[in-house]
């Protein structure tokens, strides 16, 4: 039934704007109801978005079985964990989350060559899923485009139950040029695969967030791996010019719309 409050016009073309508005974002707007509540189709979507985020939250990353033998041992991934000795008690302790234990202080000093001038570590964080999904595209870029500048590139590790605070322990001890961390973003219901990327310009003890960089919502319907490794290496490259990082490094974005 057509709206009496719109004209004609608008009426007839409000099919065709609601599946633009849709088209251009994952949330549920212009869905239709039944009565106060969603449609059943609706329901049972964003239930199956709320599992999926959950089960994100909850899983463990097991190098072998989620990246395969030959990605492991191409970039000589190993794996070490914070002071949080479960996914449990990383969930309610995030301080412990963001320190590495002794023994993976000991594995990452003793297995990383120090002063790299881009050091890639990859934390589990909020959403396995996250890592799994991006993570195989983009450290290979990222390589590239240390490469290409001429940089030294640092050997990945991940991280178990991690935050970004670890960034701080691995400054200390291996002192890179720019430290980047992959790290699972809290999942939401729109994808449970979005990744950022923390960088810091020699990271050290007591630094906050105000000393970090940050590129988010790195996945399919976001920023993709192959962007978001541009966008890396060129806020790392103005990190190393300015001998900085955090708020006083802006990014050189392109405009969201063109002039008028």
């Amino acid at each position: 039934m057509s709206n009496p409050d719109l004209p004609a016009a608008a009426a007839a073309d409000l099919p065709d704007l609601m599946r633009a508005i849709r088209a251009r974002t994952p949330a549920r707007v212009l869905v239709g109801r039944a009565g106060p509540c969603y449609r059943t189709a609706t329901q049972l979507e964003l239930r199956r978005d709320h599992a999926a985020a959950l089960d994100a939250v909850h899983a463990a990353l097991d190098l072998d079985r989620d990246f395969g033998r030959a990605f492991v041992e191409r970039w000589q991934v190993f794996e070490v964990c914070t002071r949080a000795g479960s996914k449990t008690e990383y969930l309610m302790r995030p301080d412990l989350g963001r320190r590495l234990d002794e023994a993976a202080r000991s594995q990452v000093a003793g297995r990383c060559p120090p002063g790299a001038d881009l050091q890639v570590v990859i934390g589990d964080g909020l959403s396995a899923a996250a890592v799994v999904a991006q993570v195989p595209d983009l450290l290979p870029l990222l390589e590239r485009g240390a490469r290409e500048r001429g940089w030294g590139f640092g050997r990945p590790f991940l991280v178990r139950h991690c935050r970004v605070g670890v960034l701080n322990d691995v400054g200390e001890l291996l002192d890179p040029g720019v430290a980047v961390l992959l790290i699972g973003e809290r999942p939401g219901l729109a994808t449970a695969e979005s990744l950022s990327a923390y960088l810091a310009y020699r990271p050290r003890p007591g630094h906050t967030d105000a000393r970090r960089n940050l590129v988010s919502n790195i996945h399919a319907r976001g920023v993709t791996p192959e962007a978001a490794a541009r966008r890396i290496v060129a806020v790392a490259a103005t990190m190393r010019q300015l001998q900085t990082s955090g708020v006083a490094v802006k990014e050189d974005l392109p405009p969201l719309l063109p002039p008028a």
